[in-house]
């Protein structure tokens, strides 16, 4: 009876496997030729088993592959993906979140770069309490923080290289691989040289200011292989435009930070509250 139960079950899943079950066409090989709906297959230890080393292998193979060809040329890379060969790459979006969180860990717990900043800053008396948090936090999550203005960005590009025909949102793209390089030589040589010299806090800040200077070097590297009918020349040319923009912006959104502190102290708890932004 027990046998009976098992070869009818076999049966019907069989039969099930016969046409696709999302579109209900028929299945001849491994997918549907239709939707590209996967063959069903019954769900066991050998299918889980299955799903994981392939969710994995595949992973670690996009990975992997992506962050070797970013390292080669990251700007060929970002051409490649955009111009439509990208079966073999790791989504840009997701592979800048997963370095940018590496990035984080790596400076928090690791390096422990805000508590070095934050007790620098104050044995210096460099500035308020305010702008020594502000330099703090910048400097300790500038991967995350370049993240989240992505779409910004994106826009300088854009300015910067406009009529060469990549629109708004391929410059996105373009600014997430600009991102995920600048990450990877922090994790492989910034934070290294960090940890080697954890006992002088003032050439660690030297080294963490003199890393946000890769960036130009970074993007110039980057465009040249992307726009490789480009000269060098027009390469630095639009990405010194870039930088001058972005500078710019970044003393502008300084300022606004510091009125927000202002108004912030006064409404929290009037006077007193100033003392946060004054300089020691």
């Amino acid at each position: 009876m027990l046998k009976q139960k098992r070869k009818l079950r076999e049966e019907i899943y069989n039969k099930m496997a016969e046409s696709c079950l999302n579109c209900g066409k028929s299945i001849e090989e491994n997918y549907c030729g239709n939707c590209g709906q996967k063959r069903f297959s019954r769900i066991d230890r050998k299918y889980i088993f299955s799903e994981l080393e392939n969710t994995i292998l595949q992973t670690n193979k996009g990975f992997l592959f992506s962050v070797k060809s970013i390292l080669k040329n990251p700007g060929k890379t970002a051409k490649e993906f955009i111009n439509g060969s990208r079966i073999n790459h790791y989504k840009p979006i997701l592979l800048a979140f997963l370095l940018s969180g590496i990035s984080a860990f790596i400076s928090f717990q690791i390096v422990g770069l805000k508590e070095i900043m934050e007790l620098y800053y104050l044995e210096q008396n460099l500035n308020s309490p305010l702008m020594i948090d502000i330099l703090s936090f910048t400097s300790s999550y500038n991967s995350l923080i370049m993240l989240s203005f992505i779409p910004f960005l994106a826009l300088l590009t854009k300015i910067g290289f406009r009529k060469c025909g990549q629109n708004y949102y391929e410059h996105i793209v373009i600014n997430y691989y600009i991102l995920s390089v600048y990450t990877i030589v922090n994790i492989i040589v910034i934070y290294p040289i960090m940890l080697f010299l954890n006992d002088d806090p003032g050439l660690i800040i030297q080294v963490s200011s003199l890393s946000m200077f890769t960036i130009p070097v970074i993007m110039v590297w980057f465009f040249k292989g992307f726009y490789e009918q480009k000269s060098l020349k027009s390469i630095i040319s639009r990405v010194l435009i870039v930088m001058l923009l972005g500078f710019v912006a970044f003393i502008i959104l300084m300022i606004l930070s510091i009125i927000a502190g202002f108004v912030f102290a006064l409404l929290k708890g009037g006077p007193e509250e100033l003392e946060y932004i004054k300089p020691q």
